[in-house]
C-alpha cells in the first residue's frame, strides 16, 4: 500500500499510518528506562511534533527518530524505504554515532531542515517530570544535566 497526499506523505510513499505500524513494530518488546513499553516514548514524539505545527515528514522522522540508532530498522532499509529524502535526512540527523560527541550531533541537527522541532519533541518527552518521576535520582540526575546541556547546545529555551 502507498501514501496518499490526504493521509500525510506524498504518493507514492508510505503512509503516515504506515509509518507509524512500521516503527512500533520494529521496537516492538523493547521498553524506555522507566520499564514502559517502548511505542509510548514514539506516540509521545510524534504528537509533540503535530502539536507544535510539524509537517507529515516531521511526524514520519518523529516515529522512526530512534529505529536506526537503536538498531530497531537498519541502515540499509531506511536507505531502501519508501520515504521522502527529506524524512530520511532527518532520521539520520537525529541518529547518535558511537563515540560522536554532543556537539558534533547537535551541530548535524541544526544543519538538517525539520530536524530540530523533532528533537525539541523528543526532549520534552525525555525531560516530562512525570516520567523523570520514575527513574532513580543518579539516573534523573544525570539525563536531566545530559538534556540540559543538548538543549543548550541546539539554542533551545531551558526548561
Amino acid at each position: 500500500m502507498t501514501g496518499t497526499p490526504s493521509r500525510g506523505l506524498p504518493a507514492p510513499h508510505l503512509s503516515l499510518a504506515e509509518v507509524e505500524s512500521l516503527a512500533c513494530a520494529a521496537h516492538a518488546g523493547q521498553t524506555d528506562k522507566s520499564g514502559l513499553p517502548y511505542e509510548n516514548h514514539l506516540r509521545a514524539v510524534a504528537e509533540g511534533v503535530r502539536a507544535r505545527g510539524g509537517s507529515p515528514e516531521q511526524i514520519a522522522a518523529a516515529w522512526l527518530h530512534d529505529a536506526v540508532e537503536d538498531d530497531a530498522l537498519s541502515r540499509e532499509w531506511l536507505d531502501a524505504a519508501a520515504l521522502p529524502d527529506s524524512v530520511k535526512d532527518m532520521v539520520l540527523a537525529l541518529t547518535k554515532r558511537p563515540g560522536e560527541s554532543l556537539e558534533e550531533y547537535t551541530g548535524r541537527i541544526l544543519s538538517v531542515p525539520g530536524a530540530l522541532l523533532v528533537k525539541e519533541s523528543d526532549l520534552a518527552h525525555n525531560t516530562d517530570p512525570a516520567r523523570l518521576a520514575d527513574l532513580d535520582a543518579p539516573v534523573r540526575e544525570r539525563l536531566i544535566a545530559k538534556y540540559a546541556l543538548v538543549r543548550t547546545l541546539l539554542g533551545l529555551p531551558a526548561r
